[in-house]
């Protein structure tokens, strides 16, 4: 039995006061939440801070972002490892705007992957597709591609030891949503594509869903069989409502 995962990725955004505010909110409502694995990432500057807020309660550390690289001269770049000793539990890899804007390719992404796995952190592998190859028809051929570029990199046993998350670039902040169906049915065909190397480990991998998930859609998207909590954005910026996304999958 998969438990269920809420994510959140805070972007860009936040402050000293802000992440204080919202946190104090946020935390005593999460503090009653049983069956359910919780975390947020902030931005870089931000990790000690929340790390010290987050001490003591069910809420997991995770980042957004890291470098290949475990040290060196990459100036402006994050390690796995730095990121582990601020108390990191989780990193994202592969996020849509990481790889529309920042150019990274799906073998960057594996290799992200692999580092962060080496580093001893959770990688939370991003796959979707744009709206247009969607429309194309060729939904399940981009997630594959993605995804076939991490197992041939770190194989499935690395895949089992991570999260993948789906998230379908048209639905992300654009205030378009999937249904409840149509993630499913993507989250389906990953779990299917996993199982072919290994069943039993297709079976324990979390999926979660990221694009536009809310209050009032969190119910009926984790209700799918496939789908085992949601990766976050603009949401986790609100404690009501990231609150009521968490209590949807705790439920």
């Amino acid at each position: 039995m998969r438990r269920k995962r809420v994510i959140g990725n805070w972007k860009m955004n936040g402050g000293l006061a802000a992440n204080a505010a919202l946190l104090d909110e946020l935390l005593p409502s999460l503090a009653v939440l049983q069956g359910v694995d919780l975390a947020v990432c902030p931005p870089f500057p931000y990790l000690a801070q929340v790390a010290a807020r987050l001490e003591g309660s069910d809420v997991a550390l995770g980042a957004q972002n890291l470098n290949v690289a475990t040290k060196g001269a990459f100036t402006g770049e994050v390690g796995g490892g730095m990121l582990k000793e601020l108390g990191c539990r989780y990193v994202l890899v592969g996020h849509s705007e990481r790889r529309s804007l920042f150019g990274e390719c799906d073998e960057v992404v594996a290799e992200k992957f692999a580092s962060a796995l080496k580093a001893g952190l959770v990688p939370v592998l991003c796959i979707g597709e744009t709206q247009t190859q969607r429309r194309q028809g060729q939904t399940e051929q981009v997630v594959s591609a993605q995804l076939q570029a991490v197992l041939r990199r770190a194989g499935i046993q690395g895949i089992a030891a991570g999260v993948i998350a789906y998230e379908p670039v048209w639905a992300i902040g654009t205030g378009e949503t999937a249904s409840p169906e149509q993630a499913q049915a993507v989250h389906r065909h990953i779990r299917a594509l996993l199982g072919e190397f290994d069943r039993a480990r297709a079976e324990a991998t979390p999926i979660l869903y990221g694009g536009s998930v809310k209050a009032d859609n969190a119910q009926a998207l984790f209700a799918q069989p496939d789908i085992d909590g949601g990766l976050i954005g603009g949401a986790s910026l609100e404690a009501a409502a990231f609150a009521a996304i968490c209590q949807a999958a705790a439920r």
